[in-house]
């Protein structure tokens, strides 16, 4: 369900990945562990954006039989607030994950009236994990 790419040594609790994204769908998600250039390369190529990010999404055109999408997380973001918010890199891995994944399924928190942050809180309740960004910034 999950094809991963780590291509870090950073480590993830697969399982748990893969049951959030059975909570939505059975479609194959790719996932792309990167470190901050790579993260770069890609935010400047597909957005125009010349700086790194913590999590970016792609979803691919609904076929059947088509991926959902993709989902790449930089390395190095998640080692960074993980440190500074005390919880295991597994958990800022998962928690990007799950923004990423609502992303790919079209919920949009820059537009929408709460939905993605209300449906991502409700995931991170019921997968026992901290608080994400989205959820942290609009207590």
């Amino acid at each position: 369900m999950i094809e991963l790419d780590n291509r870090t040594s950073l480590k993830l609790d697969e399982q748990l990945l893969h049951n959030i994204t059975k909570t939505f769908t059975d479609k194959e998600i790719e996932l792309i562990i990167t470190d901050e250039n790579e993260m770069r390369d890609i935010n400047k190529e597909y957005r125009d954006i010349d700086k790194s990010t913590d999590v970016l999404s792609f979803p691919y055109e609904d076929m059947p039989m088509s991926p959902l999408g993709s989902i790449v997380i930089s390395s190095s973001h998640v080692s960074l607030k993980a440190k500074e918010l005390g919880h295991t890199e597994s958990d800022e891995i998962t928690l990007l994950f799950i923004h990423g994944l609502l992303h790919i399924l079209g919920f949009d928190h820059e537009i929408d009236n709460g939905e993605m942050r209300d449906r991502e809180e409700k995931l991170i309740e019921k997968f026992k994990l901290p608080k994400s960004l989205i959820v942290r910034t609009q207590e």
